[in-house]
C-alpha cells in the first residue's frame, strides 16, 4: 500500500468564520441547495457530526458518481479545520482503498486561504499522479466558488 499525497491552496473573499460555517457545518443542506446536480443529498448514518460521525453522500444527477460514505476525522470551529476520510463508495475504485483530506482556513486580509491537503492510500503497488486527482480537485473547486458566490449573494447568511 502507498500513500500518495497532493496540496492545493487558493484564496476568497469571504472570512473564515463564515466560509467554516457555510462549508463546513452546513454543507450537507447548503450544497444540495446550490448545487443538486452535485449533491442530491446528504445523511448522518452514525454519530452526532462530530469526529467518528459517519456520512452518506448521495450525488446528483450529473455525477459520475452515485455515493460515498465518509468518516469524519476531526472538525475545530476555533482553527476552521476539518478533517475526513472516504471510506466507501463508487469514488473508491479498485486501486484506492481509501482518500483522507485536511482542510484548513486562515484568516488572510479580509477573506481567506483554504489550505487543502489529499492522502490517496492505494491498494498494492498502484502510483497515483497529479494528473490522476486533476479531475477532481476541479470539480471540488468548483462547488467551492458556488459556495463562495452564494455568501456573496447572501451577506446576511453565516454571520
Amino acid at each position: 500500500m502507498g500513500v500518495y499525497t497532493f496540496e492545493n491552496e487558493f484564496t476568497s473573499e469571504i472570512p473564515p468564520s463564515r466560509l467554516f460555517k457555510a462549508f463546513v457545518l452546513d454543507a450537507d443542506n447548503l450544497i444540495p441547495k446550490i448545487a443538486p446536480q452535485a449533491v442530491k443529498h446528504a445523511e448522518i448514518l452514525e454519530g452526532n457530526g462530530g469526529p467518528g460521525t459517519i456520512k452518506k453522500i448521495t450525488f446528483g444527477e450529473g455525477s459520475q458518481y452515485g455515493y460515498v460514505k465518509h468518516r469524519i476525522d476531526s472538525i475545530d470551529e476555533a482553527s476552521y479545520s476539518y478533517a475526513y476520510t472516504l471510506i466507501e463508495g463508487d469514488a473508491l475504485t479498485d486501486t484506492i482503498e481509501k482518500i483522507s483530506y485536511e482542510t484548513k482556513l486562515v484568516a488572510c486580509g479580509s477573506g481567506s486561504t483554504i489550505k487543502s491537503i489529499s492522502h490517496y492510500h492505494t491498494k498494492g503497488d498502484i502510483e497515483i499522479k497529479e494528473e490522476h486527482v486533476k479531475a477532481g480537485k476541479e470539480k471540488a473547486h468548483g462547488l467551492f466558488k458556488l459556495i463562495e458566490s452564494y455568501l456573496k449573494d447572501h451577506p446576511d447568511a453565516y454571520n
